[in-house]
């Protein structure tokens, strides 16, 4: 099999959520959330042997309701939460609701020890999820996501749930969890938070989130707003993502099929702006390592990989920091009369048939990333050769 080529496998079930472990990140390992309304839903923990090009899974079961979201502790790899859909039924049908729950969870202990007599057998008799604690936000509405504390502990997390921001602390082995702090978005109209990222600069004291066409910053610190781009996308925002090396930058994706790109000091106007999909983006992702990589996906099946590198720390193939940057070019000598290498779309990936909900670089691999699409395909696939060597060298 080619270097290049991609490896697909099939949950059976229709899927959206999909994170990549975050902790000991010793192992290519992603968590897909699966949702069904007919069978007990799933956490499929997908690892990928890189030598042999296979992909090895296990199952776990998440009783609890249709998966929305899911994210992966950043200090223990048997921790995460997800938001999932619970039915309340009452004896009238008409006041029957579905609400949107949060919770934190533990994988069994035994799960990995290698128990399983093949490796299949988890898929047919798996085991629970252990339940830890409920991040309750029933006084404050339907939860949309849970945001773990980037390099962190463990110890922190945001749930965003209707149009309000709870910060919580997980204490006693995440058994409980406390909300130290709260912020609401304040407007007319029936305001909610779609999605949020939590900013990995500045001491992780920041908090962007999307709610219809606006993104908004926060100060974790105070839980007041530092910053408004009304009107960010022509029509809902999806999805949100910072530059992991370049503090003031923030990548945007929504429903008006655009990828936009902005320096949050400054937000009259996008820095960049991609209009390569067809239809509605879901997710866009920067890459760990090398922030010139950009993953977006959409509802348009595909998945599209764009070398972003004039708006890059590497703008001139080697290291810029901000101020640099924000000073002008006349300031480097070494750059002058060099022009920033041009933006490209790198590839964009065609293996899905369906929606693709979400994309996520590997923690343990920059050049790995997966994809999901709604009808239960995870693909799996490489930054081309070419590219990876071109920016190492």
């Amino acid at each position: 099999m080619e270097d290049d080529a991609p490896v697909i496998y099939g949950l059976e079930f229709q899927a959206r959520a999909l994170t990549a472990q975050t902790a000991e990140t010793d192992a290519i390992r992603f968590l897909v959330g699966t949702q069904s309304l007919k069978f007990d839903n799933q956490i499929h923990i997908i690892d990928f042997d890189d030598e042999n090009n296979i992909i090895n899974k296990n199952v776990l079961l998440h009783q609890a309701g249709e998966i929305w979201h899911i994210g992966a502790s950043p200090a223990d790899k048997a921790v995460l939460t997800t938001c999932y859909n619970k039915s309340e039924f009452s004896l009238y049908p008409s006041d029957s609701r579905v609400v949107s729950c949060a919770a934190v969870w533990r994988m069994p202990s035994d799960w990995e020890t290698g128990s399983h007599e093949s490796p299949d057998d988890s898929a047919h008799n798996p085991q629970t999820l252990e339940l830890l604690c409920h991040l309750d936000n029933s006084a404050h509405g339907n939860a949309a996501c849970v945001l773990w504390e980037p390099m962190g502990d463990g110890k922190r997390v945001i749930s965003l749930a209707d149009n309000h921001a709870l910060l919580w602390d997980l204490q006693e082995s995440s058994t409980q969890a406390t909300v130290s702090s709260t912020a609401t978005l304040e407007g007319k109209g029936q305001l909610k938070f779609t999605s949020g990222k939590w900013s990995p600069h500045h001491n992780c004291s920041q908090l962007a989130t999307a709610n219809d066409t606006a993104i908004r910053g926060w100060d974790l610190r105070t839980m007041s707003q530092i910053y408004c781009i009304e009107n960010a996308h022509g029509q809902l925002v999806r999805d949100l993502d910072f530059n992991p090396n370049r503090q003031y930058y923030l990548a945007s994706c929504g429903d008006d099929c655009k990828v936009k790109f902005w320096d949050v000091r400054n937000v009259q106007e996008p820095v960049k702006t991609l209009e390569e999909h067809s239809h509605w983006v879901w997710s866009v992702r920067y890459n760990h390592s090398h922030d010139q990589l950009v993953l977006t996906a959409s509802s348009d099946s595909r998945l599209i990989l764009s070398n972003m590198v004039s708006i890059s720390s590497e703008p001139f193939g080697h290291l810029v920091d901000d101020e640099e940057l924000s000073e002008g070019e006349d300031n480097h000598q070494e750059d002058k009369g060099k022009e920033p290498l041009t933006d490209s779309v790198v590839s964009t990936y065609e293996e899905h048939e369906d929606s693709v909900y979400a994309a996520e670089w590997s923690s343990a691999d920059p050049w790995l990333f997966a994809s999901l699409s709604y009808d239960g395909r995870l693909v799996i696939n490489r930054v081309p050769r070419a590219l990876k060597y071109r920016i190492l060298l």
